[in-house]
């Protein structure tokens, strides 16, 4: 289009939107009692009329040219602060706007002022978007400003005459979503389309769906830490106690985030999967990316070296989105009360409660973190970036405490995949091809919570064991007992560290107290007063009834101790064990429920120098597929048992296949492997290539469960050159 045709197509839009801000601040004037535009003795219509218009063009300028101001000395407040503010902040500019009205005939009560500026602001937003969607170069300059200014001038080089560029591929992470869980969002359901029809749309045409199975610790602190870092070394849990430096390490915290980035780049050698021109959007780890927006291992600093908080800026900066994500917000917290309401009501189980900062945290993760992040995925898009990982945790924040397969998660899986198709039209008008993976870092296994069902928290159970006190309360069924450790759920801390909160300290136990904390239906129990990892026949002389009260409990699966004589040794009921350096069975395998890999996985686990003293694993009905949380969550990860261990990679299908035919992906590190060839595959040698994690195909001892001796796994053979 002729530079002369593109302005007056412009100046035509910008027309279009004042007259109707105008005739919105018209219409609201007749309505509203506390809002007038004319004098007090009366005015002309046309009078009126202009005196709307002065109005609304005022308010539009300050839009423009005042709010990003705004927003940007807002980011030294908590950002979580800043979607309650919108409203007042897009009032106080309409009032503002009034004012520079002449002879003061624009007045407002300040709350009507802030149901005006919304109401504006929405029909302004609208108009635009209207008379943009069929003009390409406008949709694109449109959604181009949610991109920063380094964006916005990498995407103007891009269009200035250079070679093609290769494909460019965007990570989506939707969270907590299992394999499972997506195979039946997919299907049509009976005279009613799929609940995820634009994934359903991929799948088996533009799309592979492939399932893989986490290590033992099935939850996003090691799962993410694998993918975008390429280790899962020595991360047990979600949260564990270390004894060299008295701490609690809490994968969602800003200061453990950054100290496990850390660690994996010094074991591999290499900063990430994202340092070739990457971008990394809502996930606790920067995979070696420049561009952050909201990453928790970068929360932690102050100063302009810190740059994740800029993707607050990037979208609060249009008062549009602002007012839409903050009218989102509030109806999102609505939804969670009448949702809870209605479970309590129907007496619905298993089932969590609900109340206290629950429902603001569930708002902030299905509409605050979904609209900053998915604004700077298309900012990415737009701009030409090589390589973009994204986290969308909204779903597994929701079936945490609503069930993983509930009508309310149904309608979070509705709302990220409209997320999903605007990510994949905004493709359509960026400056280089793009290639959408679509994966998850773990599953959700349903069931009541181990408190719930028994009656007292693991931690009373070990206490009992310990002969401590224990709470009055505890071995009453059915008494609702506070789990412990409170809530493992990611979207928590990064509401903190929107909030600029204070990370929380260690538990308060005392010196010689057994250290309990809980990762889903994975228990650890450490003993701080012994350096060192607690040996089995240790525990047994200081505490003679523990191990044989943990195992023996009908809501526990298994345990994983060290011997002195035997190594690492699993523990179940009645006697059962599992000598796993060795391969030796007494009775029947306590593992044997939880089905091939578990002996792999909590081998593998047991080595880890930071293990607990006990690890426990809830017991697991393979009927039903439920466990038994020691957090308070009917919707749970971080074990072994059903469909938490199964997550999903979603790959189109002009990549290179994942793994070879009847091989298993297994494990984050192995998928770190995959989508590091993928980018080699479109980028060549600018990606550099770390070791891979060899395929270890399962033991006769893995599949079977029976044998005495335990086979020796070979490793797979090398991966032809074309996808090495």
């Amino acid at each position: 289009m002729p530079r002369w045709k593109s302005v007056g197509a412009a100046l035509l839009r910008v027309l279009a939107v004042w007259a109707v801000s105008t005739l919105t601040m018209l219409a609201l004037a007749g309505i509203l009692p506390d809002f007038r535009l004319q004098s007090a003795d009366g005015d002309s219509t046309t009078r009126i009329a202009i005196t709307a218009a002065s109005g609304a063009g005022a308010f539009g300028l300050l839009s423009a040219l005042v709010w990003p101001l705004l927003v940007r000395a807002l980011l030294l407040v908590p950002a979580f602060v800043l979607g309650l503010l919108v409203f007042v902040l897009n009032g106080s500019l309409l009032l503002v706007a009034l004012n520079l009205i002449p002879d003061g005939r624009g007045a407002a009560e300040p709350e009507t002022a802030v149901v005006v500026a919304a109401v504006m602001s929405a029909a302004s937003s609208a108009t635009s978007t209207f008379l943009t969607v069929r003009d390409d170069g406008a949709y694109r300059r449109r959604l181009a400003r949610l991109a920063d200014r380094r964006q916005g001038s990498r995407r103007r080089q891009g269009e200035t005459g250079a070679p093609p560029q290769p494909p460019g591929t965007v990570f989506l992470q939707i969270d907590g979503v299992g394999h499972d869980v997506l195979r039946d969002a997919v299907r049509p359901r009976g005279n009613r389309p799929p609940i995820m029809e634009t994934v359903a749309d991929w799948v088996d045409t533009t799309h592979t769906l492939t399932p893989w199975r986490t290590d033992w610790s099935s939850q996003t602190g090691a799962s993410q830490l694998g993918i975008l870092h390429g280790s899962t070394e020595d991360v047990p849990a979600f949260r564990w106690y270390e004894k060299e430096s008295r701490q609690v390490i809490v994968s969602n915290r800003p200061t453990s985030a950054a100290e496990l980035q850390r660690r994996a780049a010094a074991r591999t050698g290499d900063e990430g999967l994202l340092t070739v021109d990457g971008a990394s959007r809502g996930n606790l780890f920067t995979g070696g990316a420049e561009e952050l927006a909201l990453v928790l291992s970068v929360a932690a600093r102050r100063g302009r070296h810190n740059r994740s908080r800029s993707g607050y800026f990037a979208y609060f900066r249009d008062p549009a989105n602002a007012t839409r994500t903050a009218g989102s917000f509030l109806a999102e917290i609505f939804r969670e009360l009448g949702q809870s309401a209605r479970a309590r009501l129907r007496r619905e189980t298993p089932r969590v409660g609900r109340g206290g900062l629950y429902p603001f945290i569930r708002a902030f993760a299905t509409v605050v973190e979904r609209d900053v992040v998915v604004a700077a995925v298309m900012g990415d898009i737009l701009s030409g970036r090589t390589a973009i990982y994204a986290d969308l945790v909204a779903y597994d924040e929701v079936a945490h405490h609503s069930g993983p397969r509930s009508r309310d998660t149904h309608q979070v899986l509705r709302r990220l995949d409209r997320s999903v198709a605007l990510i994949a039209k905004v493709v359509e008008h960026a400056p280089r091809d793009y290639r959408i993976v679509l994966l998850s870092d773990h599953g959700q296994s349903p069931g009541a919570t181990f408190a719930d069902a028994y009656g007292l928290t693991l931690e009373d159970l070990v206490r009992a064991g310990c002969a401590l006190p224990v709470p009055r309360q505890a071995g009453r069924t059915g008494g609702h007992r506070p789990a412990v450790a409170g809530g493992g759920a990611e979207a928590r801390e990064a509401a903190r560290a929107a909030l600029r909160r204070p990370e929380r300290d260690g538990d308060g136990h005392g010196p010689s107290d057994p250290v309990v904390l809980a990762s889903g239906n994975l228990g650890l129990v450490s003993f701080p007063d012994v350096p060192g990892r607690m040996s089995r026949e240790e525990i047994d002389r200081r505490h003679p009834a523990l191990l044989r009260t943990l195992a023996d409990h009908p809501g526990v699966g298994f345990l994983l101790i060290r011997s002195e004589r035997h190594g690492a040794v699993v523990l179940g009921a009645d006697g059962a064990e599992h000598h796993l350096d060795t391969g030796r069975i007494v009775g029947r395998s306590p593992l044997a429920a939880f089905g091939d890999g578990a002996v792999a996985a909590v081998r593998r686990t047991a080595r880890f120098p930071n293990a607990p003293d006990i690890m426990v694993n809830s017991a697991y009905d393979p009927a039903t597929g439920e466990v038994h949380a020691f957090e308070g969550q009917i919707g749970s990860h971080g074990g072994l048992g059903g469909a938490q261990s199964h997550p999903f990679l979603l790959w189109p299908i002009e990549l290179s296949p994942p793994t070879r035919p009847g091989e298993q992906l297994v494990g984050a590190e192995r998928v770190h492997a995959v989508l590091r060839r993928w980018l080699r595959e479109a980028d060549g040698p600018q990606v550099p290539e770390v070791p891979q994690v060899p395929q270890v195909p399962e033991s006769e001892e893995s599949r079977l469960l029976g044998d005495v001796t335990a086979a020796s796994p070979a490793a797979s053979p090398p991966l032809p050159d074309k996808t090495r």
